[in-house]
């Protein structure tokens, strides 16, 4: 009798154990790659940062979060989301902070049919929505969007050259095409055009280039606190022009790295950069001071970051896709899972973020229209939203 209670003992323990496994195959896994080492460690850091601030349970599901550091290099990147998929079994991965490894990344993510939701700006991440570009989503705004609101901005101060000095990988050239088109919308000619690498510790030859061509604007179209160099360099030389920046210089790292020679710059930025400036009316103000209010308790007043917010907007992309995805009866953990999340991802509308209000589509993995974007001028070593150049 003992015995035979034993091993019903046993085979119910045996049968327990085999049903762990499963149990914690069910919990919701999302990958994240971000820069927070090498050049775009400026932006990667307080990305990493906002994961921690992510819900841990959606729709009854738990939900881990698995941080790995590509160090800005596109092979790490890419070899960082082939160990989420393969290895760890993500549903969806977020990432990666530049342009250049999340352009690289799309390609896992078709091979592997894995949603990607990409915290950098270039629209090849997601343009045009075809092929391995149905399963890459992004939250930054376009560059298009934004070089439209340089353009606008740079009408209204008069601006009729303009010179341009960008990154020499897919975030500049990408900007080049953009701005180039916009400025011609707006009757403005490019005069100049130098490039720089992001380690690159002097541009001199470039800046004394874009002096000579003497325009009445120069675009600064890099990330991060690498931006403060051309920047730095032009106002020490003389430049006596408007300078302008993209909306990857909108970070207090490049503020600190700058200095007073960032004074008087213009940039389009996030409504987050200024949430606190912001009518009462705008659609994503509550969210942005939402998440601006838990970062800066964690890590910190002035502590705040536009690049943790696109990581933030990733992150409630995907709590609202998850019980969409979970209502069609796929697991998490599987291949359907992932399909079904790609498709909600697709059909998230009217998802009010800290940076835009995201409406996808089949024909749009962006989704973000001009209430994403301010202009911006630093005053005084600070954000000044100027709503005169909407």
């Amino acid at each position: 009798m003992k015995r035979k209670q034993f091993n019903r003992f046993s085979i119910l323990a045996g049968a327990l154990a085999l049903t762990l496994p499963l149990a914690a195959f069910a919990q919701v896994k999302v990958g994240v790659t971000v820069s927070s080492t090498g050049p775009a460690a400026s932006l990667g850091i307080p990305e990493r940062n906002t994961v921690s601030l992510l819900p841990t349970e959606i729709a009854g599901q738990k939900v881990e979060y698995i941080v790995l550091d590509d160090a800005t290099d596109p092979t790490i990147a890419v070899r960082n989301m082939r160990k989420l998929v393969t290895d760890d079994n993500v549903d969806v991965v977020i990432g990666t902070t530049a342009s250049p490894g999340s352009i690289a990344m799309v390609d896992v993510a078709a091979e592997t049919q894995t949603p990607m939701i990409s915290v950098a700006a270039n629209a090849r991440i997601v343009e045009p929505v075809e092929g391995p570009r149905i399963w890459a989503f992004k939250t930054p705004q376009n560059d298009r969007l934004m070089a439209d609101a340089l353009a606008k901005s740079m009408v209204k101060h008069g601006v009729k050259t303009l010179g341009f000095i960008g990154y020499n990988d897919a975030y500049g050239e990408g900007w080049l095409e953009e701005m180039t088109a916009a400025a011609e919308a707006q009757g403005i000619k490019i005069v100049a055009v130098e490039r720089y690498a992001r380690p690159d510790t002097s541009v001199t030859g470039q800046v004394l280039k874009l002096i000579a061509a003497k325009p009445d604007g120069i675009l600064v179209a890099g990330s991060g606190t690498p931006v403060a160099l051309p920047q730095s360099e032009l106002k020490n030389r003389g430049y006596k022009g408007i300078m302008y920046q993209t909306h990857g210089a909108a970070n207090n790292d490049v503020l600190r790295v700058c200095g007073k020679d960032c004074n008087d710059m213009y940039l389009p930025a996030g409504p987050l950069l200024v949430a606190e400036q912001l009518p009462d009316d705008n659609p994503v103000k509550q969210t942005a001071l939402d998440y601006k209010n838990k970062y800066e308790a964690k890590y910190g007043p002035g502590s705040i970051s536009t690049f943790g917010g696109h990581l933030w907007d990733a992150g409630m992309v995907i709590e609202a896709a998850i019980p969409v995805a979970l209502e069609t009866g796929a697991k998490p953990g599987t291949v359907e899972f992932r399909k079904a999340l790609r498709d909600a991802i697709e059909q998230t509308k009217d998802l009010a973020a800290s940076q835009g209000v995201f409406n996808m589509s089949a024909d749009d993995h962006a989704g973000l229209d001009e209430r994403a974007r301010v202009m911006v001028k630093v005053v005084d070593g600070k954000w000044t939203y100027q709503p005169d150049l909407q």
